[in-house]
């Protein structure tokens, strides 16, 4: 089986999605060394504010600044993504091809943009067939298993009700400038409505949680194994 790089790779369905959503946490991984590659499966085509040419352009220079390359594929378009095996299995190809040890996507919570939710399912579903020897489909890639899933919602109607997450300390003002100029990149989506604002308050909400500045939210697909407790950061209580 391929070995792990390393390396982080982030799904977003659609452009501004991995930016708003766990820009903070990208940029606190880059800054730390660790190369991150995008993903975005459409180009915003089916939004009120900007063109699909427009919103595309908005995303290179976000993953820029955050340090992050990115690439375009296509599935079915902007509100229009389905479930398919087809769908699962492109994304599985991606996988193997980038080697990443953490994966990271949309959550799954059905009560937001229908393509998050399903976007969600269908990495969970490609981050297993990745691992999957006898799929012909893969066959020109390596099996490849990655170490973590985590999924971060976009808007508080994607958040997970039923699992605690994990927090990550974007306080850091290096940390806090990319990520707040990457989600100021996005100028169509900004100038319709404070987008920036609710990131930046959910952001210090959680922070305060956790008696630090500002926080982010990524929820783990499955139990996180840990050699020794050490390892495991501290408790987010505050109050």
């Amino acid at each position: 089986m391929a070995e792990n790089t390393n390396s982080l790779l982030a799904f977003g369905a659609h452009p501004d999605d991995i930016e708003y959503g766990c820009g903070g946490v990208i940029a606190r991984e880059t800054q730390a060394g660790r190369k991150v590659h995008f993903v975005v499966c459409s180009k915003g085509e089916a939004g009120t504010s900007g063109t699909a040419e427009t919103r595309a352009a908005e995303s290179v220079e976000a993953a820029k600044i955050l340090g992050a390359s990115i690439e375009f594929i296509e599935l079915d378009g902007d509100s229009h993504l389905e479930l398919r095996a087809a769908h699962a299995i492109k994304l599985a190809s991606i996988i193997r091809r980038e080697k990443p040890s953490t994966v990271v996507a949309t959550s799954c919570v059905e009560n937001q943009h229908p393509d998050h939710a399903r976007l969600g399912q269908l990495v969970r579903d490609a981050a297993r067939m990745a691992r999957y020897g006898g799929l012909t489909e893969l066959s020109e890639y390596a099996v490849h298993a990655i170490e973590q899933l985590f999924f971060y919602a976009v808007t508080p109607d994607g958040d997970l009700s039923d699992v605690l997450p994990v927090l990550i300390d974007t306080s850091p003002q290096p940390v806090m400038s990319a990520w707040i100029a990457a989600m100021e990149a996005h100028g169509t989506q900004a100038a319709t409505r404070n987008y920036i604002d609710l990131q930046l308050t959910r952001a210090k909400l959680l922070g305060a949680r956790a008696a630090v500045e500002h926080a982010m939210a990524i929820y783990p697909n499955e139990s996180l194994i840990f050699e020794s407790l050490s390892a495991t950061g501290r408790g987010a209580r505050n109050f």
